[in-house]
């Protein structure tokens, strides 16, 4: 599991921290309130998205705007294409999980029905939820990279660019190619 080959990781970092003779317990003190301050605050995060998910539940907004685009009988492309920026709005108030399981019950009958494959469409998904966690202005891992980083928000949206520009090319491939994920 991802925890298991982080606990071998970081046995082996100890193991050749002593070996190189650069381990001593305050570093080993340090690294471990470092990662204390990193998780807590990543787990504030998101128990915040969570709250905030479950007020925009609440409200119906995420159901509201699956639905709105369903009613507007519209091209498959057309459709992808709203879904896609449907998502990037979320993203930008929500985080990836809470996206997914609010609106995955509605927008993927009304995907099928469209014409496109699920698990190309579960592709398209990972692809768009992780493309609005880098959307500016508030994606929920810039705030999570500002913290690791301590650099301003401004310099990490501006690093950003170039991998949500590169996010944008592999969706329209996608799009265009579907058989890249069905191969």
């Amino acid at each position: 599991t991802p925890t298991e080959a982080a606990s071998l990781g970081v046995f082996g970092s100890i193991v050749l921290a002593i070996f190189f003779k650069s381990f001593s317990f305050e570093i080993l003190k340090n690294a471990l309130l470092n990662t204390i301050k990193t998780s807590v605050m990543i787990s504030f995060i998101i128990a915040s998205a969570g709250f905030l998910s479950q007020v925009i539940g609440f409200l119906g907004i995420a159901r509201a705007l699956s639905e709105y685009i369903a009613v507007l009988n519209i091209s498959p492309l057309m459709l992808i294409f709203l879904i896609g920026i449907m998502y990037v709005i979320l993203g930008m108030i929500l985080d990836g999980i809470s996206i997914v399981v609010m609106t995955l019950p509605i927008v993927l009958p009304i995907v099928v029905l469209a014409g496109f494959d699920p698990l190309w469409f579960g592709v398209f998904l990972v692809f768009m939820v992780e493309l609005s966690q880098i959307t500016p202005p508030v994606g929920f891992s810039l705030f999570v990279i500002q913290s690791i980083s301590s650099e301003k928000i401004e310099y990490i949206l501006k690093a950003t660019i170039p991998f949500f520009l590169l996010m944008i090319v592999a969706v329209i491939l996608v799009v265009i190619f579907p058989e890249i994920v069905t191969f």
